[in-house]
């Protein structure tokens, strides 16, 4: 390995070692002594990349030197050259996220400067990216850090080698609008901008906007500041993998060192070539390039989870033969200097990234060309195997890895298409997180963004942070659901509590939708999805599909039984914190529509729940809702649940409404037959799927982590270890191996870990090596026979 990239491993290895700090707490609730701070004489709404600078001189090198900063739209901000993190989180106007760090182990004696690049997308922003204007702050936490507070003493420049490249839509024909490319013009780029030998006396003094204003305090603001509640997102260097194809470059000159560090490849003067990438796998990063030479040249990188053929479908994701690239993509002009660097000012996503090089007379050498992985940094604590299923290891290894590329500063739906933070969605994604890491700050996050997110209608948006207002009336109905999934998986009341006026809000909505003469939900307006399901297709003239019938008429009874459901497990939570009334109401009213739903929509001669009291239309959604809502009587609840596993004729769930399907097997103790489900996920990983798709094939997006529910299931359902009481203050370990003979797993818990080993014992039995934490105590229960648990190690046997 050459020195350079030595020290260049090196240094990515200890990016950003800067641990999370506190703010003053004067800087919570009233204005700061700093400003917002803009360039001059530009539209502030338009497209722009921008550099700020502030020198300034330390007597001595301080041992704390904690700084606040926050931008808009984004910022990443360096100290003495070397990168300390990035943000602001995404939030919305009103929780505006600022971070905070202490800069002190790169502040020394004399002469320091921080910098900082700031963008603004404009017109072409993400949707998941809210905005006011171009801006940038900094407060120190003290008067001795007030020194770098944002003022005019801070210089700015205009960085004009940037233009965007829009996402073609209508060329993907999908929805995507995660935002811009990146075209750069290395030969207007200022590079080592951020560094203190910089020159930056043609620079302009910033010019000042407002005070910042933590929300809560003054009397207007653009922005109300809030402290960010997650960590700085990782960055890790990833090489990428392998050469698949070229063109125009003889075999001698194409070599894969330059992928590893360890060589060149040099592009002859005035030549096209296309150079086909593959990571191998489905990757989030930040691709970043070193090249030297090539005045005068261009460099398209596209990037795409997969090649498609003639008739735009992806097959099998490791083939590219007769297959082509369509994706989007980011252009570099070098300017013929020796080792200059490109890097994308937001991540990509990809699996194969194209680069489409045309030099003119002077070659074109390619130095490094890597990724910086990034994401939010979610430890996997937890496992899972089983020596009788090896293909069950195969598909946590790939759901983890979904789970992980669907979570950065919020939850995506998909990071390649949109990374928007969906309500439906993001339940998933949250037991997943809980489950495998323990970590339950981004799932704070969630609930509180949509919590933040509640319109005066009452219900919260089903996306958010959105730039775009959409509103899905079942996803609020499932932020009531997160609500309740969190409250017994930690203890947290101060902070669930606070969620309560808006969950009654959203209970509220429904109500007002209730068709009295019925005891059903009447019609429901805006976007009332259930599922991908087939026949509930896109209306183009509504803009709306997965919507299924009676939704928007009235009477679905698919949407009645999930609001009985959810004013169940709100009831659970009123009661707990002493609001009985709330909850025998809530309870009454499920009783009533639970009761009359099922007398209406039951088929008898089906013995099947229609989606309507016209029973013209059955699916497997409508009968899932029905179990898990308590409508269907004891007595009838299996025979349901076999129709639902094998009566092709009802429309049939995707992989996000399987997640459903999995808690009304365990609800009428069918758990047994979870594992006979999985084989739609194997068949995704033998169709080289690295990561879980959207839905079955044709899918639009190889990556949506409401697909990675194995994750969750493979702990909570296998192994059957459950919350038994708010805050998981009790545990249920209750298995459902179906035909497996042993399954072991562990997983955090709030007080320690939770260790399982179980093997069947004879035809009936089993046996079960148990390490609880201390104090945590439960119950085992396996064909209908329970054992009471304990603290630390022990062994449960039944026959």
């Amino acid at each position: 390995m050459n020195k350079y990239f030595s020290l260049l491993l090196l240094f990515l290895l200890t990016l950003s070692k800067i641990t999370a700090q506190e703010p003053a707490p004067n800087l919570l609730n009233r204005r700061w002594r700093a400003d917002w701070i803009a360039p001059q004489n530009v539209n502030l709404k338009d497209f722009g990349v921008y550099h700020f600078r502030k020198n300034f001189e330390l007597s001595q090198k301080p041992t704390q030197f904690i700084i606040n900063v926050s931008g808009d739209n984004r910022y990443r901000v360096f100290v003495n050259g070397n990168y300390i993190g990035a943000g602001p989180a995404r939030s919305d106007l009103m929780h505006w996220n600022f971070e905070t760090y202490d800069i002190a182990q790169y502040l020394q004696q004399g002469k320091n400067t921080i910098a900082a690049v700031v963008w603004n997308f404009g017109d072409y922003m993400p949707v998941a990216q809210m905005s006011n204007k171009t801006g940038f702050i900094v407060q120190g936490n003290s008067t001795i850090e007030a020194v770098v507070n944002t003022n005019k003493t801070w210089k700015v420049t205009q960085n004009k080698a940037y233009k965007p490249i829009p996402v073609d839509g209508a060329k993907l024909q999908t929805y995507i609008v995660v935002g811009c490319g990146e075209e750069v013009d290395a030969s207007k780029y200022p590079f080592g901008w951020e560094k203190t030998d910089f020159d930056d006396k043609s620079w302009e003094i910033a010019k000042t906007l407002e005070a910042g204003y933590a929300t809560g305090s003054g009397s207007g603001a653009g922005w109300y500041l809030v402290p960010r509640t997650i960590p700085q997102m990782e960055e890790i260097y990833q090489p990428l993998k392998e050469i698949r194809r070229f063109s125009n470059i003889s075999d001698a000159n194409m070599t894969d060192k330059w992928l590893k560090g360890t060589g060149v490849i040099t592009i002859p003067a005035n030549t096209k070539t296309t150079i086909l990438l593959d990571q191998n796998f489905e990757t989030v990063a930040y691709p970043e390039m070193t090249v030297s030479g090539g005045k005068g040249a261009s460099i398209q990188l596209m990037y795409a989870e997969a090649l498609i053929d003639d008739k735009r479908q992806k097959g099998n994701r490791n083939e590219i033969s007769g297959r082509k690239m369509i994706g989007n993509a980011d252009i570099f002009r070098p300017d013929g200097a020796i080792k200059r660097t490109f890097k994308t000012l937001w991540f990509r996503t990809f699996r194969y990234i194209e680069l489409e090089i045309e030099t003119k007379a002077d070659p074109l050498t390619i130095n490094s060309f890597y990724g910086l992985k990034t994401g939010y940094p979610f430890e996997e604590k937890a496992s899972f195997s089983s020596k009788d299923d090896q293909s069950l290891s195969n598909i946590w290894k790939v759901g983890w890895q979904t789970a992980r590329l669907c979570g950065g500063e919020n939850y995506f739906d998909c990071p390649y298409y949109e990374q928007l933070q969906y309500t439906g969605d993001t339940r998933i994604q949250a037991l997943i997180s809980l489950y495998v890491s323990g970590d339950d700050r981004l799932v704070r996050k969630a609930l509180t963004d949509f919590d933040n997110s509640t319109i005066s209608e009452g219900l919260t948006q089903s996306r958010y942070p959105s730039n775009t207002p959409q509103l899905i009336p079942p996803f609020s109905l499932y932020w009531v659901s997160m609500t309740y999934d969190y409250w017994m998986h930690r203890k947290d009341d101060k902070f669930v509590k606070s969620l309560l006026p808006n969950v009654e809000k959203v209970l509220a909505w429904y109500e007002r939708k209730f068709d009295a003469q019925k005891n059903m939900l009447g019609p429901v307006n805006w976007w009332p999805f259930v599922d991908w399901a087939k026949p509930w297709q896109w209306d183009e003239m509504a803009g709306i599909g997965g919507v299924p019938s009676g939704a928007t008429k009235g009477n679905s009874s698919i949407l009645s039984f999930q609001y009985a459901y959810t004013l169940r497990q709100a009831a659970a939570i009123f009661e707990t914190y002493g609001q009985k009334d709330k909850a025998i109401y809530c309870r009454t009213l499920a009783d009533l529509i639970s009761k009359s739903t099922y007398e209406l929509c039951y088929d008898a001669t089906k013995g099947e729940v229609a989606d309507t009291p016209e029973k013209k239309a059955f699916s497997q959604h409508a009968n899932i809702m029905a179990l898990l809502s308590n409508s269907v009587p004891k007595a009838n609840e299996k025979a349901i649940m076999d129709k639902i596993l094998n009566d092709n004729s009802l429309i049939q769930a995707t992989f996000y409404f399987k997640f459903y399907l999995t808690q009304a097997l365990k609800k009428v103790g069918m758990a047994d037959r979870y594992h006979g489900t999985l084989q739609p996920w194997r068949d995704m990983i033998n169709m080289g799927l690295t990561t879980f798709a959207e839905k079955e094939e044709p899918t639009r997006s190889d990556c949506h982590a409401w697909s990675a529910s194995p994750n969750y299931d493979f702990l909570a359902t296998i192994c059957g270890i459950m919350p038994d009481a708010p805050a998981f203050e009790e545990v249920l370990i209750q298995p459902a191996l179906g035909i497996l003979d042993d399954a072991e797993g562990k997983m955090p818990h709030p007080q320690g870990e939770i260790k399982v080993n179980l093997k069947r014992k004879g035809k009936t039995g089993i046996s079960a090596e148990i390490n609880l934490p201390q104090n945590l105590k439960g119950r085992f229960v396996w064909n209908g026979k329970t054992e009471p648990l304990k603290g630390g190690k022990q062994t449960v046997s039944i026959d």
